[in-house]
């Protein structure tokens, strides 16, 4: 198995995917960039500050003009422009020109600010990524697509820019917590599902050795699963790199998933919001006759499998999640339906989504009625 994947546009090569176990190869896999004449930002957020802001920054310590580290508050709530302000004034105020680099070294929320900085910032500096969740490595870290949220309505703000390198150290997945784990696999789960039924039968058969890390073969199926994913989306990426056509069906479980991580406020995570909307999404394309009811409930046996909810109501009493009133008041058909209308996914006024007509093909479809929306968000347990 390769330790790298390139990414092409027009075959024409923009940026690697680096799979390693470590740091130790960061510096030499930075040689291109000159970085002996150039300054190193690293922005991170204050919980991966913690465990590897240090090590990090040492990296480049000695070799870069000087390393700079912008450290923000975790947690979505912070991916705004409030923080971006923060950056462009910690990016002047160290005198940061546009021969200079910055670094995303964190999960998706991390990658996304910074890539949306670097694109914005003296309208061009360039970037890599150092994504530190499976979600991030297996998604945000890969297609350059940057942004923040705007009052809520997630990723209004951004922009199209890619990465000089991405560098994943596998090993960061031991300080990952179970949930934010399973987060990620519903990214990968939705790979699957929309372009390769092979890998989705692959996910399912090997559920065990992915889902155990003290497993002898967790890191090679880990490593495994990373690049087919990464694989998969770079393709999709490299022949729509702009979203005028095929990448719309990276967004299969994420119209109604997108509409539930913003009524909730952000309490489950974007993992769990995507996999209720791969539920709703399967449902949909299940009752049009479109897939089997044999396949419909592979897919929930599937999410189920990798610790990720496909009813609301069921995974609130599972996991006993304390959430406030305000938030479940939010939690209806009709609000989460007012909010898919507020998405950057509407197109022309109607709503794109994404539909199975077999596992492992995805089409994009702007027929779904209120209808089929209401029946598929009651059965996944919201209220109405």
């Amino acid at each position: 198995m390769s330790d790298r994947l390139q990414i092409y546009h027009k075959e024409t090569p923009i940026y690697q995917i680096v799979y390693q176990d470590s740091f130790s190869s960061l510096l030499e896999e930075c040689r291109f960039l000159s970085i002996s004449q150039r300054k190193v930002g690293i922005i991170t957020d204050s919980k991966v500050d913690s465990l590897y802001g240090d090590e990090v920054c040492s990296v480049f310590q000695g070799t870069a003009l000087a390393v700079k580290k912008f450290v923000f508050p975790m947690g979505e709530e912070h991916k705004n422009l409030e923080i971006v302000q923060q950056i462009y004034a910690f990016l002047i105020q160290n005198h940061f020109d546009r021969k200079d680099l910055l670094i995303a070294l964190g999960g998706g929320v991390t990658g996304d600010i910074t890539g949306f900085c670097a694109a914005t910032y003296l309208r061009g500096i360039d970037f890599l990524q150092i994504p530190t969740t499976l979600l991030s490595q297996v998604d945000s870290s890969i297609g350059g697509k940057t942004g923040v949220d705007f009052s809520c309505y997630k990723n209004m703000v951004g922009a199209f820019y890619q990465p000089k390198l991405v560098y994943m150290n596998l090993s960061v997945l031991k300080t990952l917590d179970e949930r934010q784990f399973f987060s990620g696999m519903a990214e990968i789960i939705k790979h699957g599902l929309i372009k390769s039924k092979e890998y989705f039968v692959w996910l399912r058969e090997h559920r065990a050795q992915i889902s155990d890390k003290s497993d002898s073969d967790f890191f090679l199926m880990a490593k495994k699963m990373i690049s087919m994913s990464c694989q998969i989306k770079g393709g999709v990426v490299e022949r729509d790199q702009k979203e005028q056509g095929e990448r719309a069906l990276l967004n299969f479980g994420h119209t109604l998933g997108h509409a539930i991580e913003k009524q909730m406020n952000f309490t489950l995570t974007h993992g769990e919001c995507v996999s209720l909307g791969i539920a709703s999404s399967s449902y949909i394309s299940f009752q049009r006759g479109w897939i089997t009811e044999e396949d419909f409930t592979l897919i929930l046996d599937v999410l189920r499998s990798y610790q990720l909810p496909v009813s609301f109501s069921s995974w609130l009493k599972e996991t006993s999640l304390t959430v406030s009133p305000d938030i479940l008041e939010q939690m209806s058909v009709p609000k989460i339906i007012e909010a898919t209308k507020s998405d950057k996914k509407m197109e022309a006024g109607k709503i794109k989504f994404i539909l199975l007509q077999e596992i492992g093909h995805a089409v994009i479809d702007t027929s779904v009625t209120e209808e089929e929306m209401q029946k598929a968000l009651a059965y996944i347990g919201i209220r109405p």
